[in-house]
């Protein structure tokens, strides 16, 4: 990737994702946020330029920048990738840590977020635009829908298919063969051993549903 970058989303994935882009030479042109208080303000030497529809910056992106979503409310990231898609016509890039590996059989979307130490198994295919933190796993012939977070450590065994929009706590363990339901939530630690329905949230070892 040769243009420079603009961050939508001046948090704590923000400066995130502004360390991993420059550490692989890629230059970070500002942030949008719509959070007014930030706007005008250098965030570790990269400034906020204005809100997530500001047509002014808009225009650079897919002439002179790159877009990328760091935006960890579902909701709010699949609007602002629909306006990007929508108004320039464009797919958000990867932002994909040195220390990350991705294996080289996988299959990988757009827009998606791999933080250091992240690591894929051989024929797994990742969606678009999921957030996958430090230390975080997906095993061989493994499936991630859109959207789908995992959190930090944790371990997503082969062959487990994870639907759009999953949440997975930090330090969980998904056991192999399972699917995992549209927007189902597994919370902080768990370990899966059983399908989860979509929209079911679990929690625990080993995971249970949560009324």
């Amino acid at each position: 990737m040769e243009n420079p970058v603009i961050i939508f989303g001046a948090n704590y994935l923000g400066r995130i994702a502004k360390e991993i882009f420059e550490s692989n030479d890629i230059v970070v042109y500002g942030f949008l946020d719509d959070d007014k208080k930030l706007h005008n303000i250098a965030i570790d030497e990269v400034m906020v330029l204005g809100a997530t529809d500001d047509d002014g910056f808009l225009k650079l992106i897919g002439k002179k920048c790159e877009a990328f979503v760091a935006v960890d409310d579902n909701k709010l990231r699949k609007s602002i990738v629909q306006m990007i898609r929508e108004v320039r016509h464009l797919q958000p890039v990867n932002a994909t840590h040195r220390q990350a590996i991705l294996s080289p059989r996988a299959n990988i979307g757009h827009g998606n977020f791999f933080d250091i130490g992240f690591t894929s198994g051989p024929g797994s295919v990742i969606g678009s635009h999921c957030l996958l933190h430090a230390k975080s796993h997906v095993g061989a012939e493994s499936i991630l829908g859109d959207f789908v977070q995992v959190g930090a450590g944790t371990i997503i065994n082969p062959n487990v298919t994870i639907e759009d929009e999953v949440f997975i706590g930090s330090g969980s363990i998904i056991i192999s063969g399972i699917t995992i339901g549209k927007g189902a939530r597994i919370g902080a630690g768990s370990v899966v051993i059983g399908p989860v329905k979509a929209n079911e949230t679990v929690f625990g070892n080993p995971a249970q549903k949560v009324k």
